[in-house]
């Protein structure tokens, strides 16, 4: 198997921790990284795991869903209230844990489904790995992909 990485830099989105104890329960911002290993087991015609320069769809998904947004979990009581907000006010984007670690775990099925389908199947999302900010980052390895 060949891998290689692409690494999304400089996203600005919000979230919080509604259950956390301390600081992190309060709405929050960082200036995330989002870094994508890619597999396969044949490299395409000009030699690359995933061509880099045909990635657009998902440039495009991180700056529709993520950039600049609030990030919540699917059972933080606060979403349904900052829904019935102004809707151009607020860029609300709900996943089921908007902790590093659950955004990291939901951006692998994502991107791995969009790599997919792209890719006709050639390429694999082997984990994506979620900064926060220069000192926190969680990853996740997809579970799903066999070596």
């Amino acid at each position: 198997m060949l891998t290689c990485q692409k690494i999304y830099s400089d996203i600005p989105f919000a979230h919080r921790q509604h259950k956390h104890q301390g600081h992190c329960r309060y709405i929050h911002g960082h200036n995330w990284k989002i870094s994508i290993t890619f597999g396969c087991h044949k490299v395409d015609d000009n030699g690359f795991v995933v061509d880099f320069g045909r990635l657009e769809y998902i440039k495009s998904w991180i700056d529709k869903n993520l950039d600049h947004a609030v990030v919540f979990c699917e059972d933080d009581p606060l979403k349904d209230k900052l829904k019935e907000i102004d809707p151009s006010a607020l860029k609300l984007f709900v996943v089921p844990n908007c902790s590093c670690e659950g955004i990291a775990e939901y951006l692998t099925t994502v991107f791995n489904e969009q790599v997919d389908l792209n890719t006709n199947g050639r390429v694999f999302v082997l984990s994506v790995e979620v900064f926060e900010d220069s000192k926190n980052s969680a990853k996740y390895l997809n579970s799903k992909i066999s070596s």
